[in-house]
Formats: structure tokens, sequence, C-alpha cells
């Protein structure tokens, strides 16, 4: 796999109106990039880029220098300037084919795989590029199953803990009407005992007590009995009426 290659333009023939310093410039970008040195690679196409910001191949180049070094979103934008100002086909498609490289390094798969197909509009047998495409259509594929997962899971989780919260409620409405039941029951039982608190009360006597009332009436009795056998009745006279 040579996701991670990207192609060094080197110019061979470079055009007479362009002057010693940009092509010593260019050339010592080239040689600082095969050193590894991509910083310093870096600089020189810079340098020559200042000189003259159309200098196909110091954008092109400066974009290698970038990617070396990580650097992937300003490596792009440099690929994509080189691949829209070339004029040659297979330079336009290697700037293509560059720029999904860095694409799908920065995680940018749906970007990459239209820089893959620009790339292969432009030159159709390049094996590297088709196999890029392929590869970037199949993490793409694998991106939205797991999102899909990840959605999936979520709603999952959701569904959960609407459903704990539900139960929690449930629990909670059940404890709360226990407990109003219970405190009605307990107001009930403490209105019945204040109820029975007032009712007024039986009193109760002694045997002794009920005894000795019997034996007073008993004697009352005697003594009313007495009076009336002692009571005589007076004579009634009766005057004739003739």
């Amino acid at each position: 796999m040579r996701i991670g290659s990207v192609v060094l333009l080197v110019v061979i023939g470079i055009c007479a109106a362009q002057s010693q310093s940009e092509r010593s410039l260019i050339s010592d970008g080239n040689r600082r990039y095969r050193d590894k040195k991509y910083s310093d690679a870096e600089a020189s196409y810079r340098k020559a880029l200042e000189k003259n910001k159309e200098l196909q191949q110091g954008a092109f180049n400066l974009g290698d220098a970038l990617y070396k070094q990580e650097r992937y979103a300003e490596a792009a934008e440099q690929y994509n300037n080189a691949a829209s100002r070339a004029t040659d086909r297979s330079i336009k498609a290697q700037g293509y084919h560059n720029l999904g490289n860095a694409f799908l390094k920065s995680q940018k798969v749906p970007e990459s795989i239209a820089a893959y197909k620009d790339a292969l509009k432009l030159n159709p047998s390049d094996a590297d590029t088709k196999y890029n495409l392929e590869y970037a259509k199949a993490l793409l594929k694998q991106q939205q199953q797991q999102q899909q997962q990840s959605k999936n899971q979520k709603n999952d989780d959701k569904q959960k803990q609407d459903k704990n919260q539900q139960q929690k409620q449930d629990q909670q409405q059940q404890d709360q009407q226990k407990k109003d039941r219970d405190q009605q029951a307990q107001q009930q039982k403490q209105n019945a005992e204040q109820q029975k608190g007032q009712q007024p009360k039986k009193m109760q006597i002694s045997k002794e007590d009920a005894e000795r009332i019997l034996e007073a009436l008993r004697n009352e009795e005697k003594d009313v009995q007495k009076k009336l056998h002692k009571k005589v009745p007076g004579r009634v006279k009766v005057e004739r009426d003739w």
C-alpha cells in the first residue's frame, strides 16, 4: 500500500525564462528532500515561490515537504494549487493523487475519494491511485458502519436510561402512595382514639357499695310500712237526710 507515498516532481527541463536563482532553489530543495531534511527543503521551496508564485514545481514539491512533516492540511493546500495550475495531464494527475493522500491522512475520507477520482480521470491507468481509491471507499464504509453502530448504541442507552428513569418514577409513586395510606390509617386511628376518649364513662360500683344501697332501700321500705300500720283512720260522721 502506498497511501503515505507522495510523488516528488523533479523538473528535468526548466524554462530558460526562469532565473538561475529559482532553478538553484528548487534544486537545493530537492537535494535536501532526498536527504530527508524536510524542513530545510520547505525553506528552499518557499524562497523559490517568493520569487515566482506561479512556479508549478515549487508548490508541488513544497506540498511534499509539508506532507513528510505530517502537516497534511498545509500540504493539501499546496497540492491543490499545483494541480489547478498544471497544464500537463500527468503532473495534474500526480497533484490530485497526492492531494487524496493528504486528505486521507487528515481523516477527510470523502474529500480523498473525490481527489483520487479526479486523478483517475486524468490518468485512468494509475494502479496506485486505483488502489488508494478502493482503500478510501472501504474506510469510508467502515466509518459509516461504526457511526451507525455508535448511533444505535446511543439510542439503546437512551432507551435503557428512559426505562430506568420510568421505573424509578413508578417506584417513587408507589412509595408515596404507601406513605399516604399509612398516614391516613394513622390519622384514622388517632381520630378513633380521640372519639373514644370523649365518650362518657360508665361508672362502676363495688359489690359492697351495692349491698349497702340495697340494705338502705330495704330499711327505708320497712319504715314506710311501719308508718302505714300505725295510722288509724278517723270515724266519718254520717248525717241522715230525712
